[in-house]
């Protein structure tokens, strides 16, 4: 099961907690290809996003630059969800200043199974119009029933973001493959180096 969008979001930094993180969205053509990759647009739409921040790039930079502070607010709600810590202020301000941008835009379509959800055509000077369906799954997880599934992976540097689906809540890793079986090697590592001695009984 794939994670919300807003987890996908807040995970485009990887190695969050190392002293080397990984960002994915360093700028604004990077946060357009992974609007493409969350399945947001098409290259379509990707095209005419780029077209229009290669002839207003302040505009592209500052939509990158809030793209990124909504990123990091998100990121740290979510952590501290795993921690038991209630969201600091200025994170929420942030999101609700998100949320209230894409309020408006919502509406509701008729489909051949009932009312749904959806938005508003994106006029052509939002350059971030990709944010509206992040902070809305934002602020559906964080009021639904799975707020208090979220967790960090607490692997060496890692801080990945996950919802925990588990039957008893057990997840721990964000992939037992990798810092999962890292965490049990290094514990079995630290055990050898700290068990004790033997040596051979007199005589034998």
């Amino acid at each position: 099961m794939s994670e919300p969008l807003a987890v996908q979001f807040a995970n485009t930094v990887g190695s969050r907690r190392s002293s080397r993180p990984q960002e994915r969205i360093s700028d604004y053509p990077a946060l357009v290809e992974w609007g493409v990759g969350a399945e947001l647009f098409g290259r379509t739409e990707a095209a005419r996003l780029l077209a229009e921040a290669e002839a207003r790039p302040a505009e592209a930079a500052a939509a990158s630059a809030r793209a990124k502070a909504l990123r990091d607010a998100v990121y740290r709600i979510f952590e501290g969800l795993g921690e038991g810590k209630a969201p600091a202020t200025d994170d929420l301000d942030v999101l609700n200043a998100a949320l209230g941008e894409c309020a408006v835009r919502r509406r509701l379509r008729q489909t051949s199974q009932g009312l749904c959800w959806t938005w508003a055509e994106a006029p052509e000077a939002d350059l971030d119009w990709m944010l509206w369906p992040v902070a809305y799954s934002a602020a559906e997880l964080l009021t639904s029933s799975s707020a208090d599934r979220v967790k960090a992976c607490p692997g060496e540097g890692c801080g990945w973001i996950f919802v925990d689906q588990s039957r008893n809540r057990s997840r721990r890793w964000c992939d037992m493959q990798s810092c999962g079986n890292r965490e049990k090697a290094r514990r079995h590592y630290h055990r050898g180096r700290t068990a004790p001695e033997t040596t051979s009984p007199p005589g034998s």
